[in-house]
């Protein structure tokens, strides 16, 4: 008979280290404070035009937070948290 032996118990990995999740996790945040950047603008009545929604922050400033963020994120992605300086 053929002898069974014990399964070797391993530690479950994470894909990205701790340093990639920090990156990351600022990343959301600078894409979540875009997003606020370009909410509200809007008019209660719906009658009435607010030109507003066309000012800089909406229209330039907001969409450039949040392709920064989009950026972060991608180098969160491809962070090396193993590489010593």
């Amino acid at each position: 008979m053929k002898k069974q032996s014990k399964p070797v118990q391993t530690k479950p990995e994470f894909i990205f280290g701790k340093k990639n999740y920090v990156v990351m996790g600022i990343g959301l945040a600078v894409i979540a404070f875009g997003f606020i950047l370009m909410a509200g603008g809007g008019s209660d009545d719906p009658n009435v035009f607010n030109p507003a929604i066309y000012n800089f922050r909406r229209i330039r400033l907001a969409p450039t937070i949040v392709l920064i963020g989009f950026g972060i994120e991608v180098y969160a992605i491809l962070l090396n948290p193993d590489k010593k300086k």
